[in-house]
């Protein structure tokens, strides 16, 4: 009865003792009659206490000597980040960095044709082009498959992608999805997310073209049954040919597959729901997100995001302390690897992943390193003070003003280049003036014919030649991702080498087509920033 002494021990810390008298009395039942998995009759308390504050969750056990060694410095270092958000153990094998446009959309392609039970995809939009026509056309495969191989299919599809953007234009996102809703109505959802933010005259007054710089559903999650794919990769084709992103592939990680599938159905609760007649419609009983009151949906939002983050919290938390009492063999070195999901939805009073990631920056001393990348450099304040008076090395990637998404477009966005050249030159700058050119370095990503979007970082520490933590997923470390935007990335914690070195690769890869920022780098022709251009770089560096 170990593991019902552990679960006293946690009812106890947080109720009173009338309702632990009670929580105790179920668990010894729930305990005797139990299955054989593992603890799972307990976890159906867990969103009792989703509300509860959870203690910090011990991140690993020591499973030998040496490798103790090496796990408690990590546990050690980053189990803070287990006080925030849920902790996934997953094996190390089962993570895979994808490292080109291509082998995105080849992985994406494959796992939707064999997809059985769920496919859950999160962007900004889906293009319109001949790529993402493929994508659908292989979703229609397998509905049809799921169909024709039973008399209830089992495969449900989800997606979910930003209003404005999903729909701009007389082809759009929307179109691409309608005959799939059409065909498939029981099996098929689509959700428009629709910030509160854009209302009343606002609306009305600001071109399509532009109302997406009010706040958009940013998240880019791809999920295949049990395997997921994080990126900052939006289904388009330039995104599966020549924008260069971040990837991870989680494979058979069903827990952490479940949570995001949980998040992106959350969302798409509060969101718009596409017709078979192209109209979109609010759930029953859901705010209206530019009709309703603000502050309600708002509300209503937030709790419904934040009940699927808290119950898997909790339930981790319960996971882990049955862990911790049972005495029960893992193989070493089976699970060496954390993941930590991270979500930021300001509009909706969300900020777990900007509370973690200055955390992070806060922490990074003298002793660590750190890799950080961005495809529009615009770090907010909070983070541009962090990483000036750190003690950490940083060296920061971010575009070219030839590869950055904007050049060469018309109006004023075609100007955007150039105020990212004014906003790296007073960052580069401002280390001059603290006298930081030797811990602090900006470099440029330079690729002919291509465009850079990558964003995240990697995280060094003392006398490691390897990152043993990594960011990746939608956030930009800006002004939009902080304030404006849905996002959400993971953090991965990792002790297995085989992954370590995969991340270096990856970092190498992306650092080899750069070049480091000089003085003189902002005395060339080509880099010359007219007035009129540095005069609107702060309302550029707030809204896009």
């Amino acid at each position: 009865m170990a593991a019902p002494m552990s679960w006293r021990r946690l009812v106890n810390s947080v109720c009173s003792p009338a309702i632990a008298g009670v929580f105790t009395r179920i668990s010894e039942y729930l305990f005797r009659a139990r299955d054989g998995r593992r603890g799972s009759s307990m976890l159906l308390l867990a969103p009792l206490l989703a509300e509860v504050d959870p203690a910090p969750r011990r991140l690993s056990k020591p499973t030998g000597s040496a490798g103790a060694q090496r796990t408690d410095g990590l546990c050690t270092h980053f189990r803070w980040i287990a006080e925030h958000v849920p902790a996934f153990r997953v094996p190390g094998t089962h993570i895979h960095i994808l490292t080109s446009p291509d082998q995105f959309y080849q992985a994406m392609k494959a796992r939707i044709k064999t997809a059985k039970r769920r496919v859950v995809m999160a962007s900004l939009y889906l293009g319109t082009g001949q790529l993402e026509q493929e994508l659908v056309n292989c979703m229609e495969e397998a509905l049809q498959r799921s169909q024709n191989t039973s008399h209830a299919p089992d495969l449900k599809v989800s997606i979910l992608l930003d209003y404005t953007r999903g729909s701009r234009g007389q082809i759009n996102s929307r179109t691409m999805l309608l005959p799939l809703v059409q065909r498939f109505t029981s099996q098929m959802r689509v959700s428009l997310y629709h910030t509160p933010d854009l209302r009343g005259l606002l609306r009305l007054l600001v071109p399509q073209r532009f109302n997406e710089t009010i706040g958009v559903q940013h998240i880019k999650v791809y999920l295949f049954d049990d395997s997921i794919i994080i990126s900052g990769a939006n289904l388009s084709d330039s995104y599966f040919t020549n924008r260069q992103d971040r990837y991870v592939l989680l494979e058979n990680c069903g827990e952490v597959a479940d949570f995001f599938s949980n998040l992106v159905e959350a969302v798409g609760d509060v969101s718009l729901q596409l017709q078979p007649d192209d109209s979109v419609t609010m759930l029953e009983g859901m705010v209206h997100p530019y009709k309703g009151n603000r502050q309600e949906f708002s509300a209503v939002a937030r709790k419904r995001i934040m009940e699927v983050v808290n119950a898997t919290h909790v339930r981790q938390q319960l996971l882990n302390h049955l862990e911790d009492s049972e005495e029960e063999d893992m193989s070493e070195g089976e699970e060496d690897t954390w993941v930590f999901p991270l979500v930021q939805m300001k509009p909706l009073g969300i900020r777990v992943d900007e509370q973690v990631t200055q955390r992070l920056l806060t922490d990074a001393g003298p002793d660590s390193t750190v890799f950080l990348t961005s495809g529009y450099f615009n770090l907010t304040r909070a983070y541009m003070r962090l990483v000036l008076e750190a003690g950490a090395r940083y060296r920061i990637l971010t575009a070219s003003p030839e590869v950055n998404g904007f050049f060469g477009a018309k109006g004023v966005a075609g100007a955007i280049p150039a105020a990212y050249i004014h906003i790296a030159r007073q960052f580069y700058n401002q280390v001059c003036q603290l006298g930081q050119q030797e811990r602090v370095h900006l470099h440029e990503y330079h690729r002919a014919q291509w465009t850079f979007h990558a964003k995240g970082l990697w995280y060094y520490l003392q006398g490691q030649d390897r990152p043993c933590l990594t960011l990746i997923g939608s956030p930009n470390f800006g002004y939009r991702s902080v304030h404006r935007d849905l996002e959400a990335q993971i953090a991965i914690v990792t002790e297995n080498e085989e992954l370590q070195n995969q991340l270096q690769e990856e970092q190498e890869l992306l650092y080899h087509g750069s070049t480091e920022v000089s003085s003189s780098t902002f005395e060339r022709p080509d880099r010359h920033v007219k007035l009129w251009v540095k005069l609107v770089t702060p309302l550029i560096k707030n809204f896009f």
